[in-house]
């Protein structure tokens, strides 16, 4: 794809993917996104040509005036929408393919101080969500969705959703009949369960309190069992 026709795909998929986005010519003025997106053309263009220290300057300068910062040697291939973009982190080995979509706070980042591939991939129509965090050199399938804030340690196959810290798949896209497939999850359930056991608690403690302050502290104690000397003062 020519170089021309990769930046119209970058300004179609701002103009598909935010509905905030109303003209061509509103993105390539006022996008931080799209700037960060061709600043880093330029670096990776002078860091596969060997180009001392320039690459560098490049992503410096891009981070400064946009916000974002990308390592020159990432990868990106076509159609990607950085939204809002501020505090983004791609480093030096990340991969991400076609019509993927990075918001505000995303971290692509590594684990390893070896010159290794240690930063994520990311395939094709990836959505990441704000301040979510991918880290090490781990593989995020087709389709995926990741939630806000989640932290992504391990692989995740295509068409799957996740969430949490750490994250974890919660649910499966079928592209077949365009159905979403909620998956089990008993620590949610346990804790939905703690949850409800706890209101129940609270509510039996209110009545009581409303007991106490209607009828008095020796009615309620006869009522129940207690003698005066077993039921607290109530707080002043």
């Amino acid at each position: 794809m020519s170089l021309l026709s990769s930046i119209k795909r970058d300004i179609k998929a701002a103009l598909d993917r935010d509905p905030a986005a109303h003209t061509a010519l509103q993105v390539v003025l006022t996008y931080p996104g799209f700037h960060a997106r061709q600043l880093h053309r330029l670096a990776h263009t002078l860091h596969n040509k060997n180009v001392p220290v320039f690459p560098g300057m490049v992503a410096m300068f891009n981070r400064f005036v946009t916000g974002v910062e990308i390592h020159p040697a990432a990868v990106f291939g076509e159609g990607l929408f950085i939204d809002h973009g501020m505090g983004i982190v791609v480093g030096e080995t990340t991969i991400i393919g076609d019509d993927c979509h990075l918001t505000q706070g995303v971290t692509l980042g590594g684990t390893s101080n070896r010159r290794e591939k240690r930063h994520p991939t990311l395939r094709n129509n990836v959505v990441v969500g704000a301040g979510a965090k991918i880290i090490g050199n781990v593989e995020i399938g087709d389709h995926v969705r990741i939630g806000a804030g989640s932290v992504v340690l391990t692989n995740v196959p295509a068409y799957a959703t996740v969430v949490g810290v750490p994250g974890k798949v919660v649910a499966y896209y079928d592209p077949g009949n365009e159905t979403t497939v909620r998956l089990p999850d008993p620590e949610w359930d346990r804790i939905e369960e703690l949850s409800q056991r706890l209101e129940e608690l609270k509510a039996q403690v209110a009545a009581l309190e409303a007991e106490l302050s209607i009828h008095g502290r020796s009615a309620v104690g006869a009522v129940h069992g207690f003698t005066d000397l077993d039921i607290p003062p109530s707080a002043p």
